[in-house]
């Protein structure tokens, strides 16, 4: 996607008006209608308060997938300290490619998501004060097109996590094989993520 196409879609993923954006950054919002169309582009500064503003990584307004050849982060959060003891190595296994970061706080993951280019997380669905349906949303707010893998020991939450737009659902123990198999299910393509 070019600049213009990434800033129209997240505008109106967050459900902001031209206008609204346009008060948010001191322009015109004729500035920002230029910007959606390609007419215009804005300076690097600007980008930058842009992407800012839309709470989202310069990278993921720009539209670069590519990281410069650096690894993408698969995130796994989950509050139990010896489910990521577990997880990491099956998904580093399932997923080498890819870089594995775990995390049992959902704060500390959202600050990463800000940050970091994460094509894909894993998410336990009940973390105490802030459900994994929660973070969900913070997530794909943060970036559109995360792909969100609930993992639970429950199949009583699986209605409610098709609900938060995620990729998928998979069943606590991870294997190998379920891993693999939600990669070719996702809503979002990685090709950099694809098992070969």
């Amino acid at each position: 996607m070019t600049f213009a196409e990434m800033l129209h879609k997240i505008r109106t993923d967050r459900g902001l008006s031209q206008q609204r954006l346009a008060d948010l950054l001191f322009v015109d919002r004729s500035t920002i209608a230029s910007w959606e169309t390609g007419r215009r582009v804005p300076d690097a500064v600007t980008i930058r308060k842009v992407a800012d503003s839309l709470g989202v990584d310069v990278n993921i307004l720009m539209g670069s997938d590519d990281s410069f050849g650096e690894k993408p982060f698969v995130m796994m959060v989950d509050n139990e300290r010896i489910i990521l003891r577990g997880g990491r190595p099956i998904l580093e296994q399932a997923i080498p490619q890819a870089e594995v970061v775990c995390f049992t706080k959902p704060s500390e993951a959202i600050e990463f998501a800000k940050t970091h280019k994460v094509p894909l997380a894993f998410l336990d669905i009940e973390m105490g004060r802030v459900s994994g349906l929660d973070l969900c949303r913070e997530l794909l707010a943060i970036n559109p097109r995360i792909n969100v893998i609930f993992l639970t020991a429950y199949t009583t939450y699986s209605l409610d996590a098709w609900e938060t737009g995620a990729s998928g659902f998979l069943m606590k123990p991870l294997t190998i094989e379920g891993v693999q198999k939600q990669l070719s299910k996702l809503r979002y393509p990685v090709p950099e993520l694809v098992f070969k």
